[in-house]
């Protein structure tokens, strides 16, 4: 009988170690940051009910939801995004203090197609401000999105803005009734992956003239900042913000977006954008809370974790959060080595100890492949003489000194 080859789902990953240290990482750069600018954390369920996520997003975004009837017959889905989420906390708790500040950094779920940079279960960093409509948290978000990717080592990125008052107003300047206005856009949208005549085509096969179309493009290529998208960038460049550019087919593809609108690219990998947000002032009055302005961002853990493996971003990271292994040379010095694992994570040094006595030439391979840098011996010359030999593997190295300078040595690395 053959044996059954197991499987994992299509756009679900496993992470190994070796990933998990890279996403760790980055997840902790990006709460520093975040936190530094007044940011608390928030985490919302993994499932919502159906009319929680449905009508917020648009038809091409419902496409992609994964719904489904549970086992007391409710209608659930799983979250789509952690916007929708947040404004369902605003709605449920109306005392919270205003402006609310949040970060929420979790798994959400979307039956995309799978391709590089497409998954279907990604982690959202997300960071929002809820109860101001002062273009300072516009800007702030700008600020916090520029200083993250620049702690994260990025250099070669943009920030694509844009605001869909903007947009708004450039179809109703082309002749266009306001109810076809969400629709539009979904079909401007689509000018980054589509040429324009494609796009051209699906206006026209949504009812729009040949004069129309025509007009909305001469519009969208003479478009102009309106004060506030100006107002904006100057302020976030006063707070350290980097390469923000106007980009007028801008559009982000979900309808709850009311002004500002952004996103960030990088021209290598060719992956999409890795952050993506804007101004979203009627989603939570739309769910039943109070019609509070809010502003925020994503910032896409998978994607950014994709760049920095690719473009070699971290050359020196290490693969292993371990920092020493601990070897046992023989069954009468366990006690030592054991003493001497304790010390080190006394002395806030990862250390692991191996667990079980083999040659010593197994144990060196196993660091090795584990990627731990450092290894101590404590043989019978060095027990009797209260040393230790510390090996440094990288530069294949040893020097038999006292436990107080091996950790010195180990700190500094």
């Amino acid at each position: 009988m053959d044996k059954s080859k197991t499987r994992i789902l299509k756009g679900f990953r496993d992470f190994l170690p070796e990933k998990m240290y890279i996403r760790n990482r980055v997840i902790s750069i990006l709460r520093e940051v975040f936190e530094s600018f007044g940011f608390s954390e928030l985490a919302t369920p993994t499932l919502e009910y159906q009319e929680v996520l449905l009508g917020k997003y648009g038809e091409e975004a419902e496409k992609l939801m994964y719904l489904f009837k549970d086992q007391g017959e409710r209608g659930v889905g799983l979250k789509y995004d952690l916007t929708v989420p947040l404004s369902r906390v605003m709605a449920d708790y109306p005392n919270l203090p205003i402006p609310f500040k949040r970060y929420q950094i979790q798994p959400i779920f979307r039956a995309e197609k799978p391709q590089k940079g497409r998954y279907r279960e990604v982690y959202q960093c997300d960071v929002d401000t809820i109860g101001s409509s002062s273009n300072v948290a516009d800007a702030e978000i700008l600020a916090i999105i520029s200083t993250c990717l620049n702690k994260l080592n990025f250099t070669d990125y943009k920030i694509r803005l844009n605001s869909r008052k903007v947009l708004f107003n450039l179809i109703e300047k082309a002749g266009i009734k306001a109810d076809k206005s969400q629709t539009i856009l979904r079909s401007i949208d689509k000018l980054d992956k589509k040429n324009q005549s494609e796009v051209e085509k699906e206006l026209a096969d949504k009812g729009l003239s040949k004069e129309t179309i025509t007009k909305l493009f001469a519009n969208l290529k003479s478009a102009e900042m309106d004060d506030d998208l100006k107002e904006i960038i100057s302020l976030a460049n006063k707070m350290g913000a980097k390469n923000i550019e106007f980009d007028p087919i801008l559009v982000r593809g979900l309808d709850y977006y009311t002004g500002s609108i952004f996103e960030t690219v990088v021209k290598k990998p060719k992956i999409g954008s890795i952050t993506g947000g804007g101004r979203f002032d009627n989603l939570i009055e739309k769910l039943g809370g109070p019609d509070l302005p809010a502003v925020g961002t994503t910032i896409g853990l998978d994607r950014i974790c994709d760049c920095i493996e690719e473009l070699n971003l971290w050359p020196n990271i290490a693969s292993s959060p371990t920092k020493v292994l601990v070897t046992v040379f023989s069954k009468a010095l366990f006690s030592n080595s054991l003493d001497l694992a304790k010390i080190l994570r006394n002395k806030g040094i990862n250390c692991e100890l191996y667990p079980s006595l083999e040659k010593l030439d197994k144990q060196l391979k196993y660091a090795d492949k584990k990627g731990i840098p450092w290894v101590i011996i404590i043989g019978s010359d060095e027990a009797e003489k209260e040393v230790v030999t510390l090996k440094n593997l990288e530069a294949k190295s040893q020097d038999t000194m006292k436990l107080e300078k091996a950790i010195d040595i180990i700190k500094a690395s």
